[in-house]
């Protein structure tokens, strides 16, 4: 294991710099010239010129990768072009709301929709199997777009039990108070693929030989589903978690936005608008060497659910 582990962290180095020459050259040759953008229309070619200097863009392409790597390496990403806000502090500020409520949505959606999937599967082919599948095909084809509104619109305006929009700065206020609503609405929209996914794993070991041997043994449904079942399922179901566990440390763009949410995806969108080089450029980094590690730690739990895997 730990042979497995430095030889995974050592091949991360080149992936990541291959990352960073990638964003580094998109940017400098494809994302325009910073020095116009910072400038604005009315700028002259002095202001522009003095704009380039203090940027180091008239240094040699090499000398601005290597301040480029140094920033990585030391976490100092300068300061924001639009709020001139340290992009550090910026990402540190902004990722506690983030996570405050993306990672309730992951825990609630794995957590509802493997025992209703698992539920499901078991009933594969009968009335309740073919309500939930045209139900969950029903609920996906709408848009989030939807659920925020009809969500806004019931549970906050109708109801009164949540504010539309807000934000503070107490953890416990945020928890009970602003967060409940946007964790009700993407549990909702994600709910219904999860179990329709979920429902194609566990059907998919429901149909191996060892499952009819369970049978034939007399073991009954509930433990062939809870003991064999579920646990063979697990590695495609952590392999599809590990695809969305970035996404809890970035947020969700249109969540944030419509429910005034001072996070990370919020702040990453403005950026883009901005044209804010330095955040979106801190953050193409960021998500890259976070679904390194993700698949990293990924990969050793498989071999923790299943001893059966070989890890190479």
């Amino acid at each position: 294991m730990a042979a497995y582990l430095l030889r995974r962290l050592w091949q991360m180095i080149p992936t990541l710099l291959g990352v960073v020459l990638l964003v580094f050259f998109l940017f400098k040759y494809f994302g325009g010239d910073p020095a116009e953008i910072m400038g604005g229309l009315n700028a002259s070619p002095e202001q522009i010129d003095a704009i380039r200097e203090q940027l180091g863009l008239n240094k040699p392409v090499w000398e601005q990768l290597w301040i480029f790597i140094k920033q990585i390496v030391t976490f100092d990403w300068g300061k924001s072009w639009a709020t001139n806000e340290s992009v550090a502090n910026l990402f540190s500020s902004r990722l506690p709301a983030t996570l405050t409520v993306m990672l309730p949505i992951l825990i609630l959606e794995v957590s509802l929709a493997i025992p209703f999937a698992l539920a499901v599967a078991a009933v594969r082919g009968s009335l309740t199997d073919r309500t939930v599948m045209i139900l969950s095909t029903v609920a996906v084809s709408i848009s989030l777009l939807v659920y925020v509104i009809v969500g806004q619109y019931v549970f906050a305006f109708r109801l009164g039990w949540f504010p539309v929009q807000g934000w503070t700065d107490s953890v416990w206020t945020n928890l009970t108070t602003y967060a409940p609503l946007p964790i009700m609405v993407a549990v909702a929209v994600a709910i219904a693929p999860y179990t329709r996914l979920y429902r194609t794993f566990f059907l998919d070991e429901i149909g191996h030989d060892y499952v009819r041997t369970a049978r034939a043994k007399g073991m009954t449904e509930r433990t062939i589903l809870l003991k064999h079942v579920l646990r063979n399922a697990m590695i495609p179901i952590m392999t599809n978690i590990s695809v969305a566990l970035p996404g809890v440390f970035v947020g969700s763009f249109l969540l944030e936005v419509f429910f005034s949410i001072p996070g990370l995806g919020r702040e990453i969108l403005l950026a883009v608008n901005r044209s804010d080089y330095p955040v979106i450029q801190a953050f193409a980094i960021y998500i890259a060497f976070l679904t390194m590690v993700v698949n990293l730690i990924t990969d050793v739990l498989y071999k923790l659910v299943d001893p059966r895997v070989v890890l190479k």
